[in-house]
């Protein structure tokens, strides 16, 4: 191979020579020409690599079911494998088109080996990409961080090339290499803060789990509340609900506080936990005549005749004076309204009864006491979820009046 490149390079300077011409002109003049030579010969090897790799690869991709090797048609992986197998003719027709220039022969020398190190990693990246592509296509690998690993192995990889440059080009020894970067691993460390803080979070949120492509995340601090589409070795990039999207620095995933809503959507039900306030004073013990107008109610006439019988029964036997409704026991107009909201809840279509399901009071405040849904609709999807949360709601407001209570509404005069 030596030989041949001899041939091919040096025949140009004997022929100059042969024709008596000066010894300085005869070396420049044939170093003119063998890199012009040289030019056109490593693009015909490029034009000629890149026809057949290309075609070979695409043939390859329509005779395979996989589509691995489509994806390397996509991310031009051959095309750059064409530009490899020139330079590697570059760098070895340097030594012999140099060999009378003896200053330029290593500087030409080390900026061929420069590129094809570049090229090398150009490539390796490439193929990469293409399996992030598919393994993306996967659906165990379509919610990992696929695009964090490859990026922290694209980083070792170009720290190596970078390194391997830097020894060429400087003469550098690996042992000084190494003594220069302890010297300098504070302003290194500083200055790939975030890359190292996004390293150690992307493995942590891998090994925890704590995060997937797909899942609902919602994060205050950044305004982020919608579904995650990407996660890198920086980054989290979130798609709101709006359609805006927010990127969110891995390393906050770790150190701030955040919500997944992966639980509720892989559960039986999402959770439906609101309350509405009653005034105090519309709450009151309930007279015979009102509780057999309530009877016509048809989810609670059976639980008002057999509450009935329990509380005459229980004053009967212990002779309570009900003249006066506060003696004994007696039924109120919230509990049995609250009973009514159970059994409607009960009733209704749209809820998992398989999980918990209550109609309970809460504390009460200065602006009435809150009785609280708390359920689960067996539809988790956004806009069915409020559809079934506000038919319920439209329920109770409607019904409220018929057991004599008020809801809570703040006048201007409420105003402190």
């Amino acid at each position: 191979m030596h030989k041949v490149m001899e041939i091919i390079f040096g025949w140009s300077y004997k022929l100059l020579k042969s024709w008596h011409v000066n010894e300085t002109l005869a070396s420049y003049f044939s170093l003119l020409f063998d890199l012009v030579l040289l030019y056109f010969l490593a693009y015909g090897i490029y034009v000629a690599f890149r026809f057949v790799l290309v075609r070979a690869m695409i043939m390859m991709a329509r005779r395979t079911k996989t589509r691995f090797d489509d994806l390397l048609v996509s991310n031009k992986t051959a095309q750059y494998i064409a530009y490899l197998i020139p330079l590697l003719f570059v760098y070895k027709s340097v030594p012999i088109i140099f060999r009378n220039f003896d200053y330029w022969e290593p500087i030409f020398g080390k900026l061929t080996k420069m590129y094809i190190v570049l090229l090398v990693l150009w490539i390796i990246r490439s193929i990469f990409n293409a399996l992030r592509d598919y393994l993306k296509q996967i659906p165990r690998y379509s919610d990992k961080p696929i695009d964090s690993y490859i990026q922290v192995i694209m980083i070792v990889l170009w720290t190596f090339g970078i390194t391997a440059i830097f020894l060429s080009l400087f003469n550098i020894s690996f042992k000084a290499l190494l003594g220069t970067f302890g010297a300098i691993s504070a302003i290194v460390l500083l200055i790939f803060r975030d890359t190292l803080l996004g390293f150690v979070a992307s493995i942590q949120v891998s090994v925890n789990d704590m995060v997937r492509i797909g899942d609902w995340i919602t994060m205050e601090k950044f305004g982020a509340d919608g579904d995650v589409i990407e996660i890198n070795l920086a980054t989290v990039k979130v798609r709101n609900f709006d359609n805006t999207t927010t990127t969110i620095p891995t390393y906050s995933l770790i150190s701030d506080s955040f919500r997944n809503w992966r639980g509720m959507l892989s559960s039986d039900g999402r959770r439906i936990k609101r309350h509405i306030l009653i005034k105090a004073s519309s709450i009151r013990f309930l007279k015979d005549n009102e509780l057999e107008d309530l009877k016509k109610i048809h989810l609670v006439s059976a639980y008002i005749d057999q509450r009935q019988t329990d509380i005459n029964k229980f004053n009967k036997t212990r002779n309570i004076d009900k003249s006066i409704l506060i003696n004994g026991r007696n039924m109120t107009n919230f509990g049995l309204f609250r009973k009514y909201i159970t059994q409607y809840l009960q009733n209704y279509p749209g809820l998992n009864r398989d999980m918990i399901l209550l109609c309970r009071q809460l504390q009460p405040t200065p602006h009435g006491i809150p009785l609280e849904i708390y359920t689960f609709s067996s539809d988790k999807r956004f806009e069915n979820y409020e559809y079934i949360m506000a038919d319920i709601f439209d329920h109770i407001f409607a019904s409220v009046g018929y057991f004599g209570l008020v809801i809570y509404e703040m006048h201007s005069g409420d105003v402190e």
